[in-house]
């Protein structure tokens, strides 16, 4: 399947990020492809969080499981969604 065409999963994604990172902006633009609803988490409001993320933001949980730490790759992220999330039907973006 083409990255092109891009398929709509029905998934649980939380996004751990932080604000001013690039990285966690580009990562968020490329799940919206994917994924209608993340639930964005800003780890500098949790010391807990913090603490465990500090330097690996962005993290992308996929239905309760990390699955990314820093960099998200397009075909990865396509490929655990396909095996992982439900299609939905729809128009691709």
């Amino acid at each position: 399947m083409s990255l092109t065409s891009h398929p709509r999963y029905d998934a649980r994604i939380v996004l751990y990020t932080r604000q001013g990172c690039h990285c966690c902006e580009n990562a968020e633009a490329l799940i919206r492809k994917f994924v209608s609803d993340i639930t964005l988490v800003d780890i500098d409001n949790d010391p807990e969080l913090l603490q465990k993320f500090n330097t690996t933001v962005p993290v992308v949980e996929i239905n309760g499981k990390v699955r990314f730490r820093g960099k998200v790759s397009p075909m990865l992220l396509q490929r655990t969604l396909t095996a992982e999330a439900k299609p939905v039907a729809g128009p691709a973006t």
